[in-house]
């Protein structure tokens, strides 16, 4: 019951629809202001609001790498497509490149690839120009062309510094022509499913297909500018010259940041006059040139070891990779408690009176509500007194994982009170199995984590184990959830429900409760996979102080979400959290030509912290699943 009720900032929408019932209403769940002042389950008082998010991983800013704009179509396709920018983010090109690493003779490869890139790209600028009606943007694009072959020079540059010679006649690779005729073929017109300006063509066509073109360059614009803003916090002076900084300066300058956003706002000048369908096509063009920008990187020849994808030595022959995760708001947007919450109220008699003597006698729904309220605010005060009491300890300067076990065998007997509380107030009593099951069904899960666990899956060559380790009152909602898209396989250790006729009796049967309870299930399930001998690397991912102790005995503990209290707890014990990125790119730094251990091992006091799903799949599973 550790996150007993997120409900007044998750259970209120009343589009839901949890249940598919026409006959029932979807009101605030807990419409009481003074409710809403003072219940904030653990998860919730242990955020800074909200769903909040923990800032990318870069070593040098706190804040979300996203261009600083107006919400112009740029910025909200940047956000929107995040999950293609995250992964060339963790390509192994550009994590060896962040280390210094990086072997010269990629480099050069990619500076020959590139520079047929540019050379389009210069191309599709001049056309983009012509096509445009307003001189003030014809003069931007004429600047932003003149920007490009600039930086055609400063390949030159590298040629000298470097000492290398590119090739008089290198050939493009697959990925740079397809990245390169879609380019053109977009400038002159040719884009899928609009028919091309004819000769005569007007202005305003003639300005579209500008904007057009326009459209898919911004991505390659604002994925360079942070790019070099990403890396531009690993050149440390105390470490020498890093072997790649003259790229990063290049890409990091106020000059280029300043190109960036001067594409980013002709994109918006040139699309003010466009319809809603025509801003599809722009979308289209810069979600499909973001893919080709991804492949681009993809495609870069990389003979030395890497950290990233982790998975890239697996051998499914040799190693048992197991996959662990928490359920609620880990996986979720909603906690678990409040969709049984919400089942429970909105099929209530309404009264205490004339029920059928045939089913489990209920609470009205207004009572309910009121047990619930009540249920919740003791818990919130209660939990909060268990969090400040395991801190009420000398804070510790290194990792002091016994102390912290000691801690939380204080708040798992508080759990299971808290749970008990709840059993013998009968407010799970009556659940309809299927209405859980349609609900689970409609579960909203975290952007990536659906696609992250089918990839896991479906990889033959990986092989793996995946175990949902939760709290959950109701094992069958996570089935559901995750059986609705195609996760079967998924194993689920929660605590279930006990049922007569279909309906709950407000009953469970206990198996995980609390912290050690997870941790006990986490080390069972790890020694049940070591019977047939094969090196097993686990990976937890959890957002809360119910999973420190399994995040931390993984070989890689992974932390999503920015929850206030884990990170309180876990310092006080001395925890170190480092955002993955970062972190990636100091154990690559580790790596020798002869390719040492990435060493990763639990209980070494270190986890990784993670904004998104699409940082898990990209470390984990990389960007070609």
């Amino acid at each position: 019951m550790q996150k007993l009720l997120y409900l007044v900032q998750t259970v209120s929408p009343p589009s839901l629809s949890l249940l598919a019932k026409p006959s029932f209403s979807y009101p605030h769940l807990f419409p009481s202001s003074a409710l809403a002042s003072r219940l904030r389950s653990y998860k919730s008082a242990s955020t800074t609001g909200g769903f909040s998010r923990a800032p990318m991983a870069s070593s040098a800013t706190p804040k979300l790498p996203a261009p600083p704009i107006e919400e112009g179509i740029g910025r909200r396709f940047w956000i929107k497509f995040r999950k293609e920018w995250t992964h060339a983010l963790y390509t192994p090109f550009v994590v060896s490149m962040a280390a210094g690493n990086l072997n010269l003779d990629t480099f050069r490869n990619y500076i020959a690839q590139d520079v047929h890139f540019l050379r389009a790209f210069a191309k599709a600028y001049e056309m983009a120009e012509e096509c445009a009606d307003d001189d003030d943007a014809k003069v931007g694009i004429y600047e932003l062309r003149k920007n490009v072959l600039q930086e055609l020079k400063m390949h030159d540059s590298f040629v000298q510094e470097w000492g290398f010679d590119l090739p008089k006649e290198s050939t493009p690779n697959a990925a740079t022509v397809k990245y390169t005729d879609f380019l053109l073929a977009t400038a002159s017109g040719k884009v899928e499913g609009v028919k091309a300006p004819g000769k005569l063509a007007t202005p305003f066509e003639k300005t579209k297909l500008a904007a057009y073109t326009l459209g898919a360059m911004t991505p390659c614009m604002r994925l360079y500018a942070f790019l070099g803003k990403e890396l531009q916090a690993f050149l440390d002076p105390s470490e020498g010259i890093h072997p790649y900084q003259k790229w990063i300066d290049n890409y990091s300058s106020d000059v280029f940041q300043a190109a960036a956003l001067q594409t980013e706002d002709l994109l918006d000048k040139l699309s003010v006059s466009l319809t809603g369908e025509e801003l599809d096509v722009i979308e289209k063009l810069y979600h499909q040139a973001m893919k080709l920008e991804l492949q681009f990187f993809l495609a870069q020849p990389l003979a030395q070891k890497c950290v990233v994808p982790l998975s890239k030595e697996h051998n499914p022959a040799e190693h048992c990779l197991m996959l662990f995760s928490d359920f609620d708001l880990t996986c979720t947007v909603l906690d678990s408690s409040a969709i049984l919450a919400e089942i429970a109220i909105i099929t209530a008699p309404k009264s205490d009176q004339n029920q059928p003597g045939n089913q489990l006698v209920r609470m009205s729904s207004v009572g309910l509500r009121s047990t619930w309220e009540e249920l919740s605010k003791q818990y919130t005060e209660e939990y909060e007194q268990c969090i400040e009491s395991a801190l009420q300890s000398d804070k510790g300067e290194i990792f002091n994982y016994e102390g912290l076990r000691g801690a939380l065998e204080h708040l798992s007997d508080f759990e299971k009170k808290a749970n008990l509380r709840v059993i013998d107030s009968g407010v799970l009593k009556g659940l309809n199995s299927e209405d859980i099951k349609r609900a689970g069904e409609r579960l909203i899960l975290q952007d990536g984590c659906t696609n992250f666990f089918l990839n896991a899956v479906k990889n033959e060559n990986l092989n793996t184990n995946i175990h949902v380790l939760s709290y959950c009152w109701c094992g069958d909602l996570i089935r559901s959830a995750f059986a609705s898209g195609g996760l079967d396989p998924v194993n689920i250790h929660a605590n279930e429900f006990i049922y007569e006729d279909s309906l709950s009796t407000g009953e469970i049967i206990k198996k995980v409760e609390s912290p050690i309870d997870k941790v006990q299930a986490f080390t069972n399930i790890k020694q049940s996979c070591c019977n047939d001998q094969k090196k097993i690397l686990t990976v937890y991912i959890g957002d809360s102080v119910g999973d420190l102790l399994c995040l931390l005995e993984a070989d890689v503990g992974i932390v999503i979400g920015s929850s206030t209290s884990l990170r309180r707890v876990g310092s006080h014990f001395g925890v170190s959290f480092v955002p993955l990125f970062p972190g990636l790119i100091e154990k690559q730094k580790q790596f020798t030509e002869e390719g040492s251990s990435s060493g990763w091992k639990g209980l070494s006091g270190i986890l990784y912290t993670v904004s998104s799903w699409a940082e898990i799949h990209a470390f984990i599973l990389g960007s070609h699943s």
